[in-house]
């Protein structure tokens, strides 16, 4: 990476952790552009090149979480099942705490509940995160012949399922770090009832034409 690349991901940063800083103590929409540029002391204008959308600002791993499920289907191992890839890929960042599946702290964590803008930006987020699982589904079973030719709809009814597993896991994360719980004791509430649905998704798809049991 060269210095005016790492001099941008600087900037982005500054600009992000400033954010995050006005958003918790003031409320997200309390908080104006004009006060975030300040306080990361650029222009207006250079927040918004680097976040179009203030919810952005808020939210910054939105790339990573919406191609999150379908960047592992896409990535995984040689005749590894896209199930077994996210089932494992799940186990790691809930025993890594990442932000990506919930873990963001009581403070982050108030904050986005208490913003109508951000919840309703984070459904669009889980939107798109199911959009995108289905669409690498879809080229998982394109790209497998021994699957055999699936209706249309089968990757998306795939993906549903899925999400709404991972939607309510994210959403458990969340409920226990707003009730006090500590990173490692949602962990160990975590694995027992990620591994039940697991159990649940299994049953569901251990006969589906774009998937194989978990």
């Amino acid at each position: 990476m060269g210095l005016r690349e790492s001099k941008k991901l600087e900037t982005r940063q500054l600009i992000s952790d400033c954010a995050t800083r006005l958003f918790i103590e003031q409320g997200f929409e309390q908080t104006t552009i004009a006060e975030i540029a300040a306080s990361a002391r650029v222009a207006k204008k250079t927040v918004t090149n680097y976040f179009p959308r203030k919810e952005d600002l808020a939210l910054d791993h939105h790339e990573a979480f919406t191609q999150g499920l379908a960047r592992t289907v896409a990535e995984r191992g040689p005749g590894e099942e896209p199930l077994t890839a996210l089932g494992r890929t799940f186990r790691t960042a809930l025993l890594e705490h990442s932000p990506v599946v919930g873990f963001t702290g009581p403070a982050f964590a108030r904050m986005v509940a208490d913003s109508p803008t951000l919840t309703a930006r984070l459904r669009e987020l889980h939107d798109q995160r199911e959009e995108a699982l289905a669409a690498a589904l879809t080229a998982a079973a394109d790209a497998d012949p021994a699957s055999g030719p699936a209706p249309a709809i089968a990757p998306r009814a795939a993906a549903a399922l899925i999400a709404a597993a991972d939607r309510l896991l994210f959403r458990r994360i969340q409920e226990l770090t707003l009730a006090g719980r500590t990173d490692d004791q949602i962990e160990a509430t975590l694995i027992p009832e990620a591994d039940h649905l697991r159990t649940l998704l299994a049953a569901a798809l251990s006969n589906h034409p774009t998937t194989a049991a978990w």
